[in-house]
This record gives C-alpha cells, sequence and structure tokens, in this order.
C-alpha cells in the first residue's frame, strides 16, 4: 500500500514548528482518526521514522518538533507542559484535525498524559510507551539518569556507544553501535537551550493527582530492561488510570526504534480493535 510523507514548516503562535505527516493510503476510509506521535526529550521526529514505517498504512501518522528541537523555531522562553499542550493543540487545528490518537514516548509520554487530560476532547485513545508519572515516580539509577541531563548522546556518537547499553538497556546492551546508528541517522538536534527548556518543562510536574481521571482507553507499553524508567511505573500507571492495560516486552527504553516491527502490530490492535 502506498504512503507519502510531507515534511513542512507549519506557524502556530507566531513560531514555526517542523511537521512531518504521514498520509495513508486509507485516506477518507480510514476507520481510525490521525495517530500523533510524541518524541523524548532531545530527539527530533525522524528518530520514530522506524515505527512508522510499520504502522498500519492506512492511517495518517503525524510528527512534530517540539519548540526549539530539531527543525522548529525556539520558544521565546521556557514552557510547561500546559502550554505545550494547548500548542500541539493549536497545530492539529491548523493541520484540519480535531480529535487524534495520541501515542508519547519516554518525555513525550508525560505531554501525551497531560494532553489526554486537558484536551481530553481532541485525544480519542492514548498510547504511553516508555514512560511514567513524571517527579512522583519510581526513578532510574543516578548513574544512568546524569546522562540525560546533556544532549551529549546526540551530539558525540562515540559518547553514545559507550553509554547506549546501560542507558537505554534491551538490545543496547548487545549492539550499542546500532542504536547509537539509529539515533544519529538523520536525526536533527536542536539548541542546547531547547534541550534545556525541554528539561524545564517537565520539572516538578506529576500526573498522579489525574490518572485516575482520564477516562481514554489506554495502552501502556514497557520494556522489562528499561534503566530509564523501570517497569514499575507502568504497573503503577496500569492500577491508576481506569480503562487500560500493560503490554510488558522484552527489550529496553528505545523499543519502539528497535523493536519497531513488533510493537507497531500491538499499537494498531489497541488502535483498531472495539473496546466497548
Amino acid at each position: 500500500m502506498f504512503t507519502t510523507v510531507e515534511v513542512r514548516n507549519v506557524a502556530v503562535r507566531g513560531r514555526q514548528l517542523r511537521v512531518a505527516i504521514r498520509h495513508g493510503s486509507g485516506g477518507a476510509r480510514s476507520s481510525r482518526p490521525p495517530l500523533l506521535l510524541i518524541n523524548g526529550i532531545g530527539a527530533s521526529l525522524e528518530l520514530l521514522e522506524p515505527f512508522v514505517r510499520e504502522i498500519d498504512p492506512a492511517v495518517d501518522v503525524i510528527r512534530f518538533d517540539p519548540p526549539g528541537v530539531g527543525g522548529s523555531s525556539p520558544p521565546p522562553g521556557p514552557y510547561r507542559f500546559g502550554g505545550l499542550c494547548a500548542l500541539i493543540g493549536d497545530m492539529l487545528t491548523s493541520l484540519g484535525h480535531e480529535v487524534v490518537d495520541v501515542l508519547g514516548i519516554s518525555w513525550g509520554g508525560g505531554v501525551a498524559q497531560h494532553f489526554a487530560m486537558f484536551q481530553r476532547r481532541r485525544c480519542r485513545r492514548l498510547v504511553l510507551a516508555a514512560t511514567a508519572t513524571g517527579a512522583l515516580m519510581v526513578p532510574g539509577k543516578p548513574s544512568v539518569l546524569v546522562h540525560m541531563v546533556t544532549p551529549s548522546r546526540y551530539l558525540d556518537r562515540g559518547y553514545l556507544e559507550r553509554v547506549a547499553g546501560d542507558l537505554y538497556g534491551g538490545s543496547a546492551r548487545a549492539d550499542p553501535a546500532g542504536i547509537a546508528a539509529a539515533m544519529h541517522d538523520g536525526n536533527r538536534v536542536g539548541s542546547s537551550l531547547g534541550y534545556v527548556y525541554q528539561l524545564a518543562a517537565g520539572m516538578g510536574w506529576t500526573s498522579l493527582p489525574f490518572l485516575p481521571l482520564l477516562r481514554q482507553p489506554t495502552l501502556i507499553v514497557a520494556g522489562a530492561d528499561d534503566p530509564i524508567i523501570p517497569l514499575a511505573n507502568a504497573r503503577l500507571m496500569r492500577r491508576l488510570i481506569p480503562d487500560s492495560r500493560l503490554f510488558v516486552y522484552p527489550g529496553g527504553h528505545l523499543g519502539l526504534v528497535t523493536e519497531a516491527a513488533e510493537l507497531a502490530p500491538v499499537v494498531d490492535d489497541f488502535l483498531e480493535g472495539d473496546l466497548s
């Protein structure tokens, strides 16, 4: 089935967001709304290309670079998840979409939780991958998290190869060079200030108070060997989100990239399925 990908800048609130839209082969006949992907911290929209290639080709897929990341213009100053979610809502309106399914990975999973709660009419179903509840969570080891403080892994391929196994777990332990290649293959690194703003956006934020109020059917996807987000966090979210289910795979933090062929059908089945 033939699909096309359109990459362009979209003006939203006076700033430019770089957006990639895969136009699904189903067109108006597709039974699903577009799938919005919200990436992890520091990563440009290219990183999730392996996952996009595996998702049902009939469905539209929307990716974007947050302000100051990849090809998007920098924000005028620090922002919070609430402001970013409002910006995403305006972006979707500009693209002509009122309702989407939302998948967020890692940092983007926090944004996705916030979007599902405070832009709830625009989110039909929710997928949370390799993510947690924010400031109040079961943390990874400090020796692991220290590598997340700066974007060095995106800037220095050799550095990433040295730390990939301990940082990402899963297949990165056996093939750190492969992980480094995947993360440097076309990824557009934004400014260091943009990375700092991403860190600041979630500082002190937690979804714990509102997770029981989420009404979207939710799929939680978690790796059994994720040093950044221990599996206990996914189990906690499964208990707190009323209409949720948990899928655990044996890999690490980057499962949507390294095991895309195995995980995309799990996501498709959830988004396509009748949950009544």
